[in-house]
């Protein structure tokens, strides 16, 4: 167990002795140090700053606000540039818009917006696109008076006339269920707040299932059952497991309830037919260790992708509905060593898969018993994705397109005839061309040999022949999430200036298929990081840029990789944004009531472990903060954060101004005082911080306009 004990004085009398209304002989907001002593597997570290973690101190909020308060005082020059740029972004936006309808059970289903309004209309036609519209949500108007306000989930009752759907108004990703009934409007309250936002309906539309958190560490433990009848909620699984986490779905044949329980290394699934939603759950393949798969319905199988029997890059099987378990599973796509299998779609005539070979993704087209096939894509970076499929009859595959220089598209490709039809293409208002840009992939060499893809894109005009441009180089690299290469309207503020923007593919990820998120976690994390910096030389060694053009960001777990980035090689970069960060890596990960602890464990490593512990504490950005030349840096966060605790990030801006050696750089914290993980939930209102971090770069570079 973690063993923490305050030296000294107690943790209360020394708040009440000190205050917090300090400043640097730059005005710099300096935070009152008290000395907090953790010790565990004979080692001690002394964290000065741990005081901040008190939410409901009031120094603590009069810190962050001036920490905030410094950051308007020392940006606000720009002002006039982040206001240009605000309206840029939004100018770009398409204010009237909708999304491509789908039709489901004799209805057109999309999503539009209005003018200057915030948030979106959820709608619907019966039976025709020229039917008469029924807006079944108007989210602007449910979120009037609020600073936020998100909604998710929305699920269709079985009778069609009824939605279910979750409500956060203070971005910690707790939701109330709600229902509303789309004959009368009425909505009515159905749970406390405590869910994760989604829920789904039985087949006879009286039982609505939904999952509920952990007050304390916010992880997804159980299951209820709410009989709309009745009013009464029970509980009908609880996840004991806290490296787990639960989740209830419907099949996309409608036929099966189905939940599912899952952890970095293995799940486990359980069913019973969505007609009979008072019967016993069937368990389809306990859970082993190392074992991962989900489940998909169709005919009499359950179709199953899992990396079961040593299948790395993954594999598709089938089991019988009537005896589900792994000895009666049957392979459909074997595993192949260069081939990672992503997900897929089923059709009454067609299986279809989405793929990875080589980084790129790819769309695998099968008629049952037939020859498989590719869709063609042309460009060298670009990303193809499933769309939204509701049918098994449906007689065209609906998928996404889109790269860094071509906007999203939508896409209906017809099984039969082979046609490709462009439903929707994102308008750039004001108008686009995408000849005038180009986009190409490099690839860095890493000290061990492994070649790391680097997706780019500049305008061309801007770009300077003999270099450096002003470039910026964003990462990611962990949880096996990936970063695609997409457009971006916003990201033409800063290509329109002359900034080279590059993604990096680092390990971490699953751009290279499965192993490349293997050998980018627990003891082989620092591959993420030190792939970070080879990309970084890369770009500098290509001459796209030099250390006093280049920028870095990122974001969550990828601001952990910033803080590392920074601690190892500070020299690369002129300037660095590290939003809403993970950087106390060992503190947090020894607090198991903080959200998120206890199911990564196998991503970073349980630090009760010692080797665990130390191999954790070598790159951790908070415990490794040395008495060097920093970067130029803004940090953001947000007070009700559920992700990454606002006190991490509060905590290393204050250790890094304690300990820098050139306070002369701008070392800026931003704390959204409203807001969480996610920042804010209008879709204009976010953009305002897009353009602070933007203004950020730009002034470092001396772009005024």
């Amino acid at each position: 167990m973690r063993q923490m004990a305050i030296v000294g004085l107690s943790f209360v009398t020394l708040l009440t002795q000190c205050t917090m209304s300090e400043t640097t002989p730059q005005g710099e907001p300096k935070a009152k140090e008290i000395p907090f002593e953790m010790t565990i597997h004979g080692d001690t570290r002394v964290d000065e700053f741990y005081w901040l973690r008190e939410r409901e101190n009031p120094e603590v909020i009069e810190y962050l606000n001036a920490e905030n308060d410094y950051r308007e005082r020392i940006m606000k020059g720009t002002e006039a540039l982040q206001d240009h740029l605000y309206n840029e972004m939004v100018g770009r936006i398409k204010k009237d818009d909708s999304s491509v309808p789908y039709k489901l059970d004799g209805y057109f289903y999309y999503t539009r917006y209005e003018g200057d309004l915030e948030y979106p209309l959820y709608c619907r036609k019966l039976g025709s696109l020229d039917a008469e519209e029924e807006v079944m949500l108007n989210v602007n108007e449910l979120a009037d008076g609020h600073e936020y306000y998100q909604v998710a989930g929305l699920s269709m009752h079985p009778s069609n006339q009824k939605i279910s759907f979750g409500v956060d108004t203070v971005s910690r990703r707790i939701y109330t269920i709600y229902t509303k009934d789309l004959l009368t409007g009425a909505i009515e309250k159905v749970t406390e707040n405590e869910c994760t936002g989604g829920s789904t309906w039985s087949a006879d539309g009286n039982h609505l299932f939904y999952t509920v958190k952990d007050a304390e560490t916010l992880r997804s433990d159980k299951i209820k059952r709410w009989d709309a009848l009745t009013g009464v909620h029970e509980v009908i699984f609880e996840e004991k497991d806290e490296t787990f986490s639960t989740f209830v779905y419907k099949t996309r044949s409608k036929e099966f309830i189905i939940i599912g329980s899952g952890s970095t290394m293995s799940d486990e699934y359980r069913f019973i037919p969505a007609n009979d939603p008072l019967t016993d759950f069937q368990i389809i393949q306990p859970r082993e260790r190392g074992l991962e798969y989900g489940v998909s319905h169709f005919g009499e199988h359950f179709y199953i992708r899992t990396n079961a029997d040593g299948a790395t890059n993954f594999k598709l099987i089938k089991a019988p509905v009537a005896s589900p378990s792994k000895e009666n599973w049957e392979d459909v796509i074997a595993h192949r060593e260069d081939v990672y299998l992503e997900s897929m779609e089923l059709f009454s005539d067609y299986l279809v898969l989405e793929e990875r070979s080589n980084g790129l993704t790819q769309l695998r087209i099968q008629p049952w018993g037939g020859e498989a096939y590719y869709l063609p894509f042309e460009e060298e970076v670009y990303t193809a994705y499933l769309g939204n499929n509701p049918s098994f009859d449906q007689a065209h595959l609906r998928y996404g397109y889109t790269s860094l220089t071509t906007p999203g598209s939508v896409i209906d490709y017809n099984f039969k005839t082979g046609e490709k039809t462009v439903q929707k293409q994102q308008e750039v208002v004001g108008g686009y061309d995408a000849s005038e840009y180009e986009t190409k992939r490099l690839w860095a060499t890493a000290d061990d040999g492994t070649k790391v893809p680097i997706s780019l894109v500049y305008k061309k005009s801007m770009l300077r022949e003999n270099g450096p441009n002003p470039t910026l180089l964003y990462g990611y690299g962990s949880y096996g999430i990936t970063i695609d290469p997409s457009f971006s309207t916003v990201r033409l503020s800063l290509l329109d200036r002359g900034f080279v923007y590059a993604i990096a593919h680092i390990r971490g990820s699953q751009y290279m298929g499965r192993p490349w998120y293997e050998n980018g976690k627990m003891f082989d994390k620092k591959n993420t990081f030190t792939d970070f910096i080879d990309c970084a030389e890369a770009l500098i060694e290509e001459g796209y840029a030099t250390p006093e053009t280049l920028m870095a960001m990122g974001g969550s777990a990828g601001g952990l990789l910033m803080g590392a980035v920074v601690n190892e090689r500070p020299d690369l970069f002129r300037g660095v944004i590290a939003a809403v960060p993970f950087v106390d890596v060992v503190t947090t990960m020894l607090d198991e009531t903080i959200p998120l602890t206890t199911g990564e464990f196998d991503e970073w490593g349980n630090p009760k472990n010692e080797d665990s512990y130390h191999y954790m504490k070598s790159y951790s950005p908070y415990d490794n903060v040395k008495a060097q030349d920093y970067p130029a840096m803004l940090i953001t966060t947000g007070l009700h954060d559920s992700q990454v605790q606002y006190w991490e990030p509060a905590k290393w801006v204050a250790r890094l101004r304690k300990t820098r050696t050139n306070p002369e750089q701008p070392l800026l914290m931003y704390c959204n005082m409203e807001t969480g993980h996610g920042g804010a939930s209008g879709r204009f209102a976010a953009l305002k911080e897009t353009a602070m971090e933007y203004a950020f770069f730009l002034d470092l570079m001396g772009i005024k306009s």
